[in-house]
């Protein structure tokens, strides 16, 4: 993996998330509750405050969970609740570390079907099935990992020329376009529930 994400909107945030399987994973993780670009700045923030290039799952799986969470905490925090995120994190890590021998590349790599891999993505702690297709479809749409069927597997997040989530996300232009898709979904559920009532 060696590629530019855009999806922090911080050069060396996405500097690392391009070439970092794990930043990559952490970052998709911290996506939730938060502004994306706050989440994928998430393992930047992480490495430098571990004093290290890179995050490393087996160094993340031993550290004490407490203190790993007090140094989410450390403001500016990482996450709006880092202390229940690095807690997911720390079992992503331990999880990888037991499964995949901490290679968090280890869960896509060789596999040559979309359905195993959304099913080995899904299998990941703090990943649901629509984390997975969404970052199965970043997979596919940015890192050049395209197992037969990962479109179909990523549901509509893989369909091509789509603007739905983080794997669209290529600049400032299709991150607008992704927000307002959001707020889009977002007003229409809204709509929907008071029709309920």
């Amino acid at each position: 993996m060696d590629v530019t994400l855009h999806l922090a909107q911080d050069p060396e945030a996405d500097e690392l998330l391009g070439r970092s399987p794990l930043a990559a994973l952490v970052g998709m993780l911290l996506d939730q509750q938060v502004p994306m670009e706050w989440a994928f700045k998430g393992p930047r923030t992480i490495a430098d405050r571990l004093g290290a290039d890179d995050l490393d799952a087996h160094r993340i799986a031993a550290l004490d969970p407490e203190a790993f969470a007090a140094l989410l905490s450390e403001k500016p925090a990482v996450h709006r609740y880092p202390g229940s995120m690095a807690g997911r994190i720390h079992q992503l890590c331990q999880y990888l570390v037991e499964h995949y021998d901490g290679r968090a590349e280890l869960v896509w790599k060789g596999v040559d079907d979309g359905r195993e891999l959304l099913r080995r993505l899904q299998e990941l702690p703090g990943f649901g099935k629509q984390k997975a297709q969404i970052f199965l479809a970043l997979l596919g749409k940015q890192l050049g990992v395209r197992p037969q069927g990962w479109r179909e597997a990523a549901g509509a997040y893989g369909e091509p020329g789509s603007y739905r989530s983080v794997a669209d996300i290529t600049g400032p232009e299709s991150l607008t376009k992704v927000r307002a898709h959001k707020q889009e979904m977002k007003a229409a559920a809204k709509a929907a529930k008071t029709t309920k009532r």
